[in-house]
């Protein structure tokens, strides 16, 4: 059986979640409270129905035409080929007439409407009908059952005439929307939510949808919607392999490296190397061929630059080159869903297989929720990309400089594949920072900590820290078989002193 034909609703985003469009001849319901961009959804419906060479027909019950015009023109939407019905209050009758009426005597007339909408539909044969709002029909008639029978036998109308229809409806009375919800083919819900515009699709009958709330944005070019994302949705790409840090010392520790298509966390406290770190790994794997990518929710463009090109890491010949993108990223002005959006965007069509995250701290600014939330857009981001074939890199950073160990933050440890950590120490008075492997699923690594150390030359890491104890509470102790573990007699310290009381 041929499925039937569908319809663009003019915003990608949307048409994805409905899994191709609307279906043509059937009617369906926008719904939301005022403001959720109920109407913007309506005309980008209409233009794109004008693009594709239809006949588009806005009934208007509420807003003047005229000012819906003006206010599509500032979204960059033309309304020139949209033919306009209206049916809104008139302002100069409540004026000059001192009426109370919203509608004129003869528009009060449920049957006059009616006629009206039956002149303007046989006058320009629309193959796409926007009703701004349908609501307004319940106070042309008496009781609910009423509504209800005027609703259907108005829609009826409409797609018997070959029209696919989109009618919006305020939800300030939840049975309202139950009624108007059961006469429609789909349903549309706009909201506002924690983090910013949301659009739902609650019904489409005939076939499956994209589920959940997700992201809607409305700016100067018209209205982006950004689905949420669903890894197993998007096919699977097999990348396999080691990725080099460039540093010899380092990929010792790692046994080669890390493997593509998994997920290293680095994870320490504030100012250790953790982005430097991630930054030799990137330009590496740019350098080698993968294209990378290096979103910063932390650190301004300008400083990571700087800082990349003093200790020799060449950020810019490579982005210069395309190798490798650097964005900055303000937590608070976007979604989970609309940060994935670019992610997407740059590995399925600009082959990115080289992620970095920096960092979890600023990541979670964007989400504005739970902590499992994090947990929750973490762990789907890090899936996608695998599946993709992308190695990714979460820079996690940890609230403590000393003390009690902590490998990550809470509850992230179980999402990588790699815990590379860097740790400061304080030896012999003097602050000294180590890095080491706490996990690698994909093979054995060097279970021994090393130095670590961030010159004008780069990343240094040295050899083994074999002769010192207790290094994971960052204030080890040398071991015995150590010069500066064995007491003497004259009971000298580290330091050549005496540590006797006198």
């Amino acid at each position: 059986m041929t499925e039937r034909a569908r319809v663009s609703t003019g915003i990608g985003g949307l048409d994805e979640i409905l899994r191709g469009g609307l279906f043509r001849e059937r009617a369906y319901m926008v719904t939301g409270g005022a403001g959720t961009g109920k109407t913007i959804v309506g005309l980008h419906f209409l233009t794109a129905g004008v693009d594709a060479g239809e006949n588009a027909l806005f009934v208007a019950f509420e807003e003047d035409p005229e000012d819906v015009r003006r206010d599509a023109a500032q979204l960059g939407l033309d309304t020139d080929g949209i033919d306009f019905l209206d049916l809104s209050p008139s302002a100069e009758r409540f004026t000059t007439e001192q009426s109370y009426d919203i509608f004129e005597p003869d528009v009060v007339e449920g049957g006059d409407v009616a006629a009206r909408i039956v002149d303007a539909v046989e006058a320009h044969e629309p193959d796409r009908v926007f009703v701004d709002p349908l609501t307004h029909l319940r106070f042309l008639t008496p009781d609910e059952y009423q509504f209800r029978q005027e609703v259907s036998g108005f829609v009826q109308y409409l797609t018997d005439q070959s029209a696919t229809v989109l009618f919006s409806g305020q939800t300030t009375r939840d049975g309202e929307r139950d009624s108007l919800e059961y006469l429609c083919d789909g349903s549309i819900h706009l909201d506002h939510a924690t983090k910013g515009r949301t659009i739902e699709v609650t019904k489409l009958r005939g076939s499956d949808t994209l589920s959940g709330m997700h992201t809607m944005r409305i700016s100067d070019g018209g209205t982006e919607v950004f689905t949420r994302l669903s890894p197993d949705a998007h096919g699977r790409r097999e990348r396999s392999g080691s990725l080099s840090s460039g540093v010899d010392e380092l990929d010792s520790l790692l046994h080669g490296g890390i493997e593509r298509s998994t997920v290293t966390v680095i994870s320490g406290s504030s100012g250790v190397g953790k982005t430097t770190t991630a930054a030799r790994f990137a330009t590496a794997a740019a350098a080698g061929g993968d294209r990378a990518l290096f979103y910063l929710f932390e650190e301004t463009r300008d400083t990571f630059f700087r800082r990349s090109e003093s200790i020799g890491l060449p950020v810019a010949d490579l982005e210069s080159s395309d190798d490798l993108a650097v964005e900055e990223v303000e937590p608070l002005t976007i979604s989970p869903d609309e940060f994935a959006h670019r992610v997407r965007r740059e590995v399925e069509t600009g082959d990115a297989s080289f992620v970095v995250i920096d960092g979890i701290s600023g990541y979670r600014l964007s989400i504005r929720g739970e902590e499992d939330d994090l947990v929750r857009e973490l762990h789907t981001l890090g899936r996608y990309l695998k599946r993709k074939g992308v190695t990714v890199v979460f820079i996690d950073d940890i609230g403590s400089v000393t003390g009690t160990f902590e490998p990550t933050s809470t509850h992230i440890s179980y999402l990588a594949d790699n815990i590379l950590f860097l740790r400061y120490l304080e030896v012999v008075g003097e602050l000294h920072k180590a890095v080491g492997v706490l996990k690698k699923r994909a093979s054995d690594f060097e279970r021994t900590l090393r130095e670590f150390e961030i010159t004008d030359e780069g990343v240094r890491v040295g050899e083994p820290l074999t002769g010192l104890r207790g290094i994971l509470t960052g204030t080890p102790e040398w071991g015995e078989d150590h010069p500066f573990g064995r007491d003497t007699d004259a009971g000298e310290g580290p330091d050549g002193r005496s540590d006797q009381s006198e």
